[in-house]
């Protein structure tokens, strides 16, 4: 925790933490925006490294103090993008920094789907599974596995197979093995004491089914919701 560390009361020290996340955050879009205009970086990749990353913000939570109710604003930039996303999928013009780099056509209206589920994500897994197995679990699927497969998929998958939506075998692989080693990795980071490798690969499993089923936008909210429900039975 940021407050022992620094011998500060919990509050300032989640507060601080938070300043973090902003930074984190806005730093990458800001990032992402820079190398699509400088050096040309396909929107699609742009697009999931900014997923990736944005899944990554539980980072941050092994910083917080759960000592007070600050511990939430874990989810504030999340909920500042919430607005954020919401006005720019109806008014941003097509040089916008979030147009660019979260929509694969550059159609602000893509905004409103899968980058707008992914921010609700965060904020339930950054309250109501705040520090927990499940929350955890979903956030790292979602941003790494989900974020990784169509990258793979797109440019090296040739076993290809169609349910809701085109997919290949070889991004269903790559969603799997990110969505397994993530999951470990951040659940050894935040809590460790719950860290369970057979209950991991059972969740990356399903995972894989789900994401392999789903069409394209609502694997954003049925990815984390049948992960969670897969932790309350497995």
């Amino acid at each position: 925790m940021l407050s022992t560390t620094l011998g500060i009361s919990p509050s300032v020290g989640n507060l601080i933490v938070t300043v973090l996340t902003f930074i984190y955050v806005f730093g990458l879009v800001a990032l992402m925006n820079f190398c699509v205009t400088r050096f040309g970086l396909p929107q699609d990749i742009s697009r999931k490294i900014t997923h990736i990353g944005a899944g990554s913000i539980i980072i941050f939570l092994p910083l917080y103090s759960d000592l007070h109710w600050s511990k939430y604003l874990n989810i504030l930039i999340m909920f500042v993008w919430l607005i954020l996303l919401v006005q720019k999928g109806f008014f941003a013009e097509p040089n916008d920094e979030a147009v660019k780099t979260m929509t694969r056509t550059g159609d602000r209206g893509e905004l409103l789907k899968g980058p707008l589920y992914f921010v609700v994500v965060a904020i339930i897994c950054g309250t109501l599974f705040y520090k927990t197995f499940p929350g955890i679990v979903a956030m790292a699927c979602l941003g790494w596995g989900d974020g990784f497969a169509p990258i793979i998929g797109s440019r090296y998958g040739k076993w290809k197979y169609e349910i809701l939506s085109n997919k290949t075998v070889e991004g269903s692989l790559a969603m799997f093995i990110f969505a397994f080693a993530a999951s470990i990795f951040f659940v050894w980071l935040i809590i460790p004491s719950n860290l369970n490798i057979s209950r991991i690969f059972i969740v990356a499993i399903v995972a894989v089914l789900v994401e392999g089923c789903s069409p394209k936008e609502i694997d954003n909210l049925l990815i984390p919701a049948t992960i969670i429900a897969t932790t309350s039975l497995v």
